[in-house]
């Protein structure tokens, strides 16, 4: 009986393994259908993965499609449609130096109207041109006003790039081409071989590092201050001072420093719905995908601008500031240009400088455009209570859909005031009439004593005469 009940317990041991494993698979069972797909439905990753392989997709083909695009600005310029190289062949370009280490910076600028006329320099705002200001120049000429328009270094036909000049140390390829350059002059064992020679490890004093310098082009980078050295330099070069100061959007801002230390050349300001936030969102250009996608497509383009722009545009017109925002490194300017953008101004101190108090100024504001800018535009007149405030029926951008309004507003102001004084400043002579004149007027000193001051104003006034400024000499 004992044999028999060792049996039964051995044969009852042996049998408790197999029920195990059925409990692992009781275990182990597939769990209900619909709680596995709820869960792989609500698993992000999967969202983000997906997410992530779009927008590399998309930044590939349009880095591709921006590369494809001519570099050569004589190619750029022949593929331009023909109402952006109309406006082109009507301008000019004035060199200007905004850097102290870099090539001058072409600026473009376009003129219409009598040049004897009231000089009105317009300066637009972000992303704009002078080309969105071309039938406004147009309307003002047509009124007997000298009307300019400008391309803000990085916008529209003047230079989007610069060459800079810089100083730094010797990198590591450089380096490695000194050490090079020492062993094939001395040798891969002249170490060793000054070892045996003297006895003695070879030393070497620590050298500075060396400065090389180095060119290389860079993008833009325009703020007020490159903004003031532009506006100065292009009204002295065409001789506009004192000028009648239109600025647009963004333009205000950039702007503003450079009006309170040269209100002597300033006649009188003219606000085109100005603010610290320009009408183009500066997020669509923040992010390289964004951009490279609102500037690519011209679908996109256009909409962005009608929605936040303009009321009206034709597509050809859509179509011209999208060649321009994106030609010729554009993409990279405009993306440097919104960062240097001054957010913190602030229009009622500005408004309230002393140096701003016989200023005449005017605040052209849209009226219909939406509710938030009408308050924003209530605010301004607010902070500059000597201004005066006029509403338009255009939008942010009232230059492309309130042409005539926004001219013959403009036009009225400037003839309300007395006509500008122009100076003329003495030009000196050159070095070497100067030392002929002095000579001369030594001789007839000698020989005429008692004639000789008519003589000397007459080799003056012949001289004067010469280069054609015999009159103009009024101060």
């Amino acid at each position: 009986m004992a044999i028999l009940t060792e049996e039964a317990e051995d044969h009852h041991q042996h049998q408790e393994p197999k029920s195990k494993p059925e409990q692992k698979r009781e275990v182990s069972r597939p769990q209900n259908p619909a709680t596995t797909s709820q869960s792989s439905h609500t698993n992000p990753f999967i969202f983000w993965f997906y997410f992530t392989l779009a927008v590399s997709l998309v930044t590939l083909f349009f880095v591709s499609l921006s590369s494809l695009s001519p570099q050569d600005p004589k190619s750029w310029f022949l593929s331009l449609p023909t109402n952006l190289r109309q406006h082109y062949s009507k301008g000019r370009t004035i060199k200007v130096q905004i850097y102290p280490n870099s090539s001058p910076v072409e600026v473009f600028a376009i003129e219409n109207g009598p040049s004897s006329a009231e000089n009105v320099l317009i300066v637009h705002g972000l992303g704009a041109s002078s080309y969105s200001f071309g039938r406004v120049l147009q309307s003002l000429g047509s009124k007997d006003i000298h009307a300019i328009a400008i391309d803000l270094p990085g916008n529209g036909f003047s230079d989007k790039s610069v060459a800079v000049e810089e100083e730094r140390e010797n990198g590591v390829l450089e380096r490695f081409w000194d050490v090079y350059s020492e062993i094939k002059e001395k040798g891969l064992f002249s170490a060793f071989d000054q070892i045996i020679e003297t006895g003695q490890m070879p030393y070497q004093e620590t050298e500075v590092p060396r400065m090389v310098s180095r060119t290389s082009v860079k993008a833009v980078e325009l703020g007020a201050e490159e903004v003031g050295k532009v506006l100065g330099q292009v009204i002295e070069t065409m001789g506009l001072a004192p000028v009648h100061l239109v600025l647009h959007d963004s333009a205000l801002a950039m702007s503003a420093n450079w009006v309170l230390n040269n209100e002597g050349l300033v006649r009188s300001v003219t606000l085109i719905d100005t603010s610290v936030k320009p009408a183009l969102p500066w997020w669509s250009f923040k992010v390289p995908v964004l951009r490279d996608a609102v500037l690519g497509v011209p679908f996109l383009h256009n909409r962005l601008i009608s929605s936040y722009c303009v009321k009206r545009i034709s597509s050809s017109d859509a179509n011209a500031h999208g060649i321009l925002m994106k030609g010729r490194g554009g993409r990279r300017a405009i993306a440097e240009i919104g960062k240097r953008l001054n957010h913190s101004f602030n229009v009622a101190e500005w408004g309230s400088s002393e140096r701003l108090i016989s200023m005449p100024m005017q605040v052209l504001w849209s009226s219909g455009w939406s509710k938030e800018w009408s308050e924003e535009g209530h605010r301004i007149a607010k902070a500059l209570p000597r201004a005066k405030f006029v509403e338009h029926s255009g939008g942010r951008w009232p230059q492309e859909d309130a042409v005539e309004e926004l001219a013959e507003i403009i036009s009225r102001h400037v003839s309300s005031l007395p006509k500008s004084v122009r100076k003329v400043e003495d030009e000196p002579l050159p070095e070497h009439i100067q030392k002929m004149f002095n000579e001369a007027q030594g001789e007839e000193h000698h020989h005429h004593h008692h004639h000789h001051h008519g003589h000397g104003h007459a080799h003056m006034a012949g001289y004067m005469d010469a280069y054609g400024m015999g009159h103009g000499w009024e101060g």
